[in-house]
C-alpha cells in the first residue's frame, strides 16, 4: 500500500469517528436544550424522535457520502498534480454531490432569500476542506495515526491555527445565516431548539479543536 492509500484509511477512520462523536453530542445538546414549558411532555418526544431518526438515517448517510466524495476528490487532485486549476475543476465537478450531503443544506428551503448565501458558504467550506485533505493525503513520511499525519502536513502551530480559524469562520457564518431567519429551515417544530443546540455544539467543538492544537504543538 502506498502512502496515499495509507493516509486515506487514516483520514477516513478519523472522519467517521468525528461524525459519530458529533451525532452523540447533538443528541445530548438537544436533550438539555429542550424546555417547552407546559407543552414539555408533548414537544420533547417529537423533537427527540425527529433527531434520532435524522441522525440514524439522513445525517449519517449524508455525512458518509461527503467523506467519500472529499477523499476521492482529493486523491484525484493529487493524481492530476494538485495544481490550483485541477483542484478548482474537480471541486466544481464534485460540489453538487457534496452539497447533497450537507445537513444544513438538506434542511433548508431552496426558495428562501438566504439560500444562495448558505450555498456560497458551503462551496467555500468544501474548497477549504478539500485543500486540507489534499495536504494530509500527500504526507510521505512514516506516520502511525491522525496526529502524526497532521504534524507532518501542518508543521507549525501558527499555520494550523490559521487554517482551523478559517474553517470555523465558514461554519460560524452558516449558523449565523440560519439564526438570522429560522424560516429557512424546512422543519417547523423545534427550530429554535435545534439551532440553539447547533450553536452550542459548534462552540464546544471550537474550544476542543483549539485545545487539541495546544496539546499537539
Amino acid at each position: 500500500m502506498d502512502y496515499i492509500e495509507r493516509n486515506y484509511i487514516i483520514l477516513q477512520e478519523k472522519m467517521i469517528e468525528q461524525m459519530e462523536d458529533s451525532l452523540r453530542l447533538g443528541r445530548t445538546l438537544i436533550d438539555t436544550a429542550l424546555d417547552a414549558g407546559i407543552l414539555d411532555f408533548v414537544v420533547k418526544p417529537i423533537i427527540k424522535s425527529f433527531y434520532d431518526y435524522w441522525s440514524k438515517h439522513d445525517a449519517r448517510s449524508g455525512t458518509l457520502d461527503q467523506i467519500h466524495i472529499t477523499l476521492e476528490t482529493a486523491k484525484a487532485a493529487l493524481n492530476n498534480g494538485a495544481t490550483e486549476e485541477s483542484i478548482n475543476l474537480l471541486m466544481e465537478k464534485t460540489f453538487p454531490s457534496y452539497l447533497q450531503g450537507d445537513q444544513v443544506f438538506r434542511q433548508s428551503s431552496k426558495h428562501h432569500k438566504n439560500y444562495k448565501r448558505l450555498k456560497d458558504i458551503a462551496e467555500k467550506t468544501y474548497l477549504s476542506y478539500l485543500k486540507q485533505v489534499i495536504l494530509l493525503l500527500n504526507v510521505n513520511n512514516d506516520v502511525h495515526d491522525y496526529a502524526d499525519l497532521c504534524l507532518h502536513a501542518f508543521t507549525t502551530k501558527e499555520e494550523t491555527t490559521k487554517i482551523l480559524a478559517k474553517q470555523l469562520e465558514y461554519t460560524d457564518e452558516s449558523i449565523r445565516i440560519v439564526e438570522e431567519d429560522l424560516t429557512i429551515l424546512k422543519v417547523t417544530i423545534g427550530r429554535k431548539i435545534i439551532i440553539k443546540a447547533l450553536r452550542k455544539g459548534f462552540e464546544l467543538k471550537k474550544k476542543e479543536f483549539y485545545n487539541g492544537i495546544d496539546d499537539a504543538y
